[in-house]
């Protein structure tokens, strides 16, 4: 059954595009986390980072690479933006298909909040 995804990038569904090429389609998030929320998304389907193989590294670099490219393009390479790649379910992977975040237009904050940090780091045995 194709993801969610693969049926933006056929056509089956709507998105509103930014970039596309032979490789990745780009496309809004529909939840927004950030007032530039785009995805970068393979037109190949690979469910998670995890298997991602070395055939795969021209393509995850070209991800990265349009990334930067449409943060140029949304103006908000200047100021700043966040790279995304969750890998399944603690991560909050929603679609499993590999996709990149570009998120940014406004101050992200921590990455992970420090209360939360504080409290793994104090059940960490050494």
């Amino acid at each position: 059954m194709p993801t969610l995804f693969e049926r933006i990038i056929s056509g089956e569904l709507p998105a509103s595009f930014v970039y596309r090429d032979a490789q990745v389609s780009a496309f809004r998030d529909i939840h927004p986390r950030a007032p530039t929320h785009i995805l970068i998304v393979p037109n190949k389907p690979i469910p998670t980072a995890n298997e991602v193989t070395a055939a795969d590294e021209a393509l995850v670099g070209h991800m990265v690479l349009v990334a930067a490219q449409i943060a140029r393009g949304e103006g908000i390479a200047d100021s700043g933006y966040r790279l995304i790649i969750n890998c399944n379910r603690d991560s909050g992977m929603e679609v499993s298909h590999l996709h990149l975040h570009l998120l940014g237009g406004r101050p992200l904050g921590a990455m992970v909040s420090t209360a939360v940090a504080s409290m793994e780091s104090k059940t960490v045995s050494t």
